[in-house]
């Protein structure tokens, strides 16, 4: 019989040779243009990152885009807005398909641009030429009429916040025929013309009577975003019906606020805010991030009440709930290198977010320990860090103490080399990083001299556990990996709670070559 230890030793040398270099300098491997297009929509949202521009995002989206057929860009269309709850990305690929395929772009238009500042984001896009032309066309300006007559009044009232576009411009430019006079009042109101103050939905009477009440207000403050209210001069029984008709991401938001005006000292409200922070339908219907109410709980004011802070706890627990319970041994990897500690989603003048990349690398690897305790977390840098966390904390405690950790340098591979050093049994290895390793590239040896240091490591932990998976996280909008895709290597993208799913698919034993792409080429048309 043939010696299995030694044929065992050369697994993975056929593997695919590095055919790119990533934008930190080091080798790696080129994702495909499908898979490519999945991560630029998963995760850029055109905001310049650690490593590319804005603009360079946009150009690699623009040339993936024309390299798929048009029914993979509509599914990732989709599935960038809808599972990945994307904005600036989704309406960019639609834009693309009013070009490549107009037909396609009706049949998804309704599902994509879903709310006002989507429709605005898709006129934006339009205008500005970037998928070749500068005005909507015939069918774009058809889609857009039809998506505004499709809205209520008080639907497109409270969805006018916003500018360039606003909507009172996308309004000028396709020119609806009102259907009803309240309407008619309505598109006059918003543009700016003369309009029949009687014939105005009764909202927006509603709104514009609060408005010039400078003392005593006797009407009930309107049900219209926050936004419209703050320029007013509000008492506190104004702040606490606001409170009372707050949306959800709004309440998240605006806890502070809340706080600052009294709101909290009624303890009804406290009860009611409360109980719609930890609403799993309201939670789910918010498409919020797991992230956001992570920086939500951070960001408390600590003279919040208990139950309101609590509320976030139980919040955070019902939105990562798609974390899988993993039978074997896990090892979980969040990279903390420097790079990490930038923007999640880019540089975008007043709108960059506080989150980190490190702070969603964090939260993921947290989550994996509190569904399963017995998981090792390795976080690293230009090598492992060494960090004690206890499965029975909280979420919230586990991914502060890794996101405090210190930044370095970028070894994809630190995390498997320590793995073999230990000769370590495992079943499943889940990296969250940005894939722009360099401090191991490039890599000499007898066999592998022509891959990344992370696959040769990886085929070396393979030789000892011959079952084991490895799922990559990728949280940027880059072109390159760090193991190539194969049966078992999976490379997901994004900072969804989705990505929890595709976990525990692979975990369940559920997955393919190519397995992201292929969930995307199963989104219904």
């Amino acid at each position: 019989m043939a010696n299995k230890s030694l044929f065992s030793s050369l697994r993975g040398i056929l593997s695919p040779c590095v055919d790119a270099t990533n934008e930190a300098g080091g080798v790696a491997y080129q994702r495909s243009d499908k898979q490519a297009l999945a991560q630029l929509a998963a995760t850029g949202c055109l905001g310049a990152t650690f490593y590319v521009s804005a603009e360079g995002q946009l150009d690699a989206v623009l040339q993936h885009a024309q390299q798929v057929e048009p029914e993979y860009l509509a599914r990732v269309a989709l599935y960038a807005r809808q599972t990945g709850y994307m904005k600036d990305m989704p309406a960019l690929l639609c834009a693309v398909l009013s070009v490549r395929s107009p037909g396609l772009l009706a049949e998804i238009f309704d599902r994509v641009i879903d709310s006002p500042k989507m429709l605005r984001n898709f006129v934006q896009i339009m205008r500005s030429g970037v998928v070749g032309r500068k005005s909507l066309g015939t069918l774009p300006k058809r889609l857009v009429l039809r998506w505004l007559s499709a809205r209520s009044d008080e639907q497109l009232f409270t969805g006018s916040i916003g500018a360039d576009p606003s909507l009172a411009d996308v309004l000028r430019m396709v020119h609806p025929k009102p259907a009803s006079a309240s309407r008619e009042a309505l598109y006059g109101y918003l543009i700016g013309r003369q309009y029949n103050r009687e014939a105005l939905p009764e909202l927006v009477r509603q709104y514009e009577a609060f408005k010039v009440q400078t003392t005593s207000r006797a009407n009930v403050i309107p049900d219209v975003p926050f936004q419209m209210l703050t320029s007013l001069r509000l008492a506190k029984r104004d702040w606490m019906q606001i409170a009372r008709n707050a949306s959800w991401q709004m309440t998240r938001m605006n806890l502070n606020t809340f706080q600052r005006h009294g709101v909290f000292e009624d303890r009804a409200l406290v009860k009611q805010i409360a109980n719609r922070l930890r609403n799993p339908q309201l939670i789910a219907k918010a498409r919020v991030f797991p992230y956001q109410l992570m920086v939500a709980y951070a960001n408390a004011d600590p003279a919040l009440p208990y139950a309101v802070r609590e509320a976030l706890q139980d919040a955070m627990e019902l939105a990562i709930k798609n974390a899988p319970r993993i039978p074997g041994k896990v090892y979980v990897c969040p990279d903390v290198s420097g790079s990490m500690h930038t923007p999640v989603t880019g540089r975008r003048g007043g709108g960059t977010t506080t989150v980190r990349c490190l702070d969603v690398a964090a939260l993921v690897a947290a989550t994996l320990l509190r569904k399963n305790p017995a998981a090792e977390v390795i976080p690293f840098k230009e090598d492992i860090v060494d960090i004690r966390l206890n499965g029975r904390d909280t979420v919230l405690t586990n991914a502060d103490r890794i996101a405090n950790v210190s930044p370095g340098g970028t070894n994809c591979s630190a995390p498997l080399c320590e793995l073999n050093r230990r000769r370590a049994k495992g079943d499943l290895v889940v990296f969250v990083s940005d894939n722009e390793s360099w401090i191991d590239s490039p890599v000499y040896g007898r066999f592998g001299g022509n891959r990344t240091k992370t696959m040769n490591e990886w085929s070396k932990f393979k030789t000892r556990n011959p079952q084991a998976r490895m799922i990559c996280i990728d949280i940027q909008p880059h072109g390159t990996i760090q193991a190539n895709e194969r049966d078992d290597i999976v490379n997901i993208g994004g900072f969804s709670d989705h990505v929890f799913h595709l976990i525990a698919e692979v975990a369940a034993g559920h997955y393919s070559v190519d397995h992201w792409v292929r969930q995307i080429e199963g989104v219904r048309l």
